[in-house]
């Protein structure tokens, strides 16, 4: 949501980045949860977090092949 009220280019550019690497940190988070015995199953999370990385990684390299274009 951040990113939609971004500055400029280089700013919304930043704050996908910055969104890549809170993902980055869920997905630790999410691991340590996978060894918690007591811990509920995260599978499912972990898929869909695995997709929105996948997204947020994709806008981060088009933004920045049309930033160095």
């Amino acid at each position: 949501m951040e990113a939609q009220n971004a500055e400029s280019k280089a700013d919304f550019i930043h704050k996908i980045k910055i969104a890549a690497k809170e993902a980055d940190e869920t997905q630790y988070w999410i691991t340590l949860c996978e060894y918690a015995k007591s811990y509920p199953d995260t599978s499912v999370l972990a898929n869909k977090l695995t997709e929105l990385q996948k997204i947020i990684n994709a806008i981060y390299r088009n933004c920045k092949k049309k930033n160095t274009s």
